[in-house]
C-alpha cells in the first residue's frame, strides 16, 4: 500500500509525458515486456460472452448474466452512413422506413453477410453491456456454427476485434448450447443436442468434452418464416412481411397435429388487387407450410444417429435428444422428432439462452474454454 509507480522518477505525469511524446516506441516496449494496452484495459471490462445469432444477439457479462437479448438488427441511414437505431428498435422499423433508411440484417446463415454493419451492432452490444462508451476492451467469447469456413471464422473474429475487443476465443454453438442446457459433457458418455437458431441447425454428439460428431444445415427459423410467407403467397395471392411471418409461426405453427386446432385472423397485401386483405388460416396449413423445413431437420438428426459410434449410441436412447435454440418452441417438435427416431426428447429449461449460458460458463471456467475452443 501507498506506493507510488515512477517512471524515469516522475510518477504519473512522467508517464504520461513519455508516453505522449515516444507513444509508438514505449508501446514496443511494453508488448515486447508482455504488456499490451488492450489487455490493460481488459482489466477494467467485463468479459462477455456473446451468441452472435441471425436473428437475435445475446450477451452474457461475467457475473452479471445475460444483460442484454436484442435482435440482430440496424437501421442505417443510407445518405450519412449514420447508425439509426440497432436492436428492438430497429427490429419495430423493418419493412416500415422511409427511403433514406435500411433495416440490415447483418448475420445471415449464422454468418455475417455484412462486415461493416456487424462491427456496428457488436460495438453498440459491447458499449451497452458495460453502460460506458470509454476504456472498454473486454475479453469476448463468441458461439459460431459448426461448419463455419476459415474465412467466416476470421471474419468473426476480426469484427469482434474492431468491436475493442482484447481476446476473442471462438465456440462451436452446439458445444455451448450443450454446456449452457447443463449436459454432463466432461463424463466418457454420449450427449446429443440440437441447436435451432434462426439461421442454421446444428447438430452434435458430444463426449469427454469433445465433439464426435457434428454437423450444420443452413435451414432453421428464417428459413420457416420464408416458407409461410410463401405458403400464403401461393395459396392466397397474399402478400406478407418477415415480422408477420414470425408472429404466425410462433403462434400457430407447429410440427405434429395439434389437440386442440388454432385459427389466426392474417392481414396482407392481395396481390391481385394491390389492395389490404385480411384471411383467416389454421394450424394445419402453417404445418404443411413448415413440413420441408421439419423433415430437412429430422433428415440431418438421422444421418448423426447413423455416424454415432455404437457405445455412445447406446447412452443416446437412453438419455435421449436435447432440444436448445428458439427453433425448439415449435409446437410439438419434441413429439415428432420422438415419432420418427423412437428416442426420448426434451427441451432445454431456457431454450433461446441455451448457447450464451454455456459461452458464459466458459468466462469462470477457463480450463473448460482452452479445451472446447476452436483455432
Amino acid at each position: 500500500m501507498g506506493q507510488t509507480f515512477r517512471v524515469n522518477g516522475s510518477g504519473c505525469a512522467g508517464a504520461q509525458r513519455l508516453a505522449v511524446r515516444n507513444g509508438p516506441e514505449l508501446r514496443e516496449t511494453m508488448s515486447k515486456n508482455g504488456y499490451n494496452f488492450r489487455s490493460i484495459f481488459s482489466l477494467f471490462s467485463s468479459d462477455l460472452a456473446i451468441d452472435l445469432g441471425t436473428a437475435n444477439t445475446l450477451v452474457y457479462a461475467k457475473g452479471k448474466g445475460i444483460v442484454v437479448n436484442e435482435p440482430s438488427i440496424v437501421a442505417i441511414n443510407r445518405v450519412s452512413g449514420e447508425v439509426v437505431a440497432v436492436g428492438r428498435e430497429a427490429k419495430e422499423m423493418l419493412g416500415r422506413t422511409p427511403g433514406n433508411v435500411v433495416a440490415i440484417k447483418p448475420m445471415k446463415d449464422g454468418v455475417i453477410a455484412d462486415f461493416k454493419v456487424t462491427e456496428k451492432m457488436l460495438t453498440y452490444f459491447i458499449q451497452k453491456a458495460h453502460n460506458r462508451r470509454v476504456l472498454v476492451h473486454p475479453r469476448i467469447v463468441i458461439g459460431v456454427p459448426s461448419e463455419i469456413t476459415p474465412v467466416e471464422k476470421r471474419a468473426v473474429q476480426d469484427s469482434a476485434y474492431r468491436a475493442r475487443a482484447s481476446e476473442v476465443y471462438l465456440v462451436e454453438q452446439a458445444m455451448a448450447a450443450a454446456i449452457g442446457a447443463g449436459l454432463p459433457i466432461e463424463e466418457p458418455s454420449g450427449n446429443m443436442v440440437v441447436d435451432i437458431g434462426g439461421g442454421t441447425t446444428d447438430i452434435a454428439v458430444i463426449s469427454m468434452s469433445g465433439i464426435v460428431y457434428s454437423r450444420s444445415v443452413r435451414v432453421a427459423g428464417n428459413e420457416m418464416d420464408e416458407a409461410v410467407m410463401h405458403y400464403l403467397k401461393r395459396k392466397y395471392n397474399l402478400l406478407i412481411g418477415e415480422r408477420t411471418a414470425e408472429q404466425i409461426k410462433m403462434e400457430i405453427g407447429s410440427a405434429y397435429p395439434l389437440e386442440k386446432p388454432l385459427t389466426m385472423e392474417v392481414k396482407g397485401r392481395n396481390l391481385i388487387e394491390g389492395v389490404p386483405r385480411t384471411v383467416t388460416i389454421d394450424d394445419s396449413e402453417i404445418r404443411e407450410a413448415l413440413s420441408e423445413c421439419v423433415a430437412t431437420i429430422l433428415n440431418a438428426i438421422r444421418v448423426a444417429l447413423e455416424r454415432t459410434p455404437p457405445e455412445l449410441s447406446a447412452d443416446i436412447s437412453d438419455r435421449g435428444i436435447v432440444l436448445t435454440g428458439g427453433g425448439a418452441l415449435l409446437k410439438n417438435l419434441d413429439k415428432r422428432i420422438r415419432e420418427e427416431t423412437g428416442l426420448p426428447v426434451s427441451i432445454a429449461d431456457d431454450p433461446l439462452a441455451s448457447v450464451v449460458l454455456g459461452t458464459g460458463k466458459m468466462l469462470s471456467d477457463y480450463r473448460l474454454l482452452r479445451l472446447v475452443s476452436i483455432d
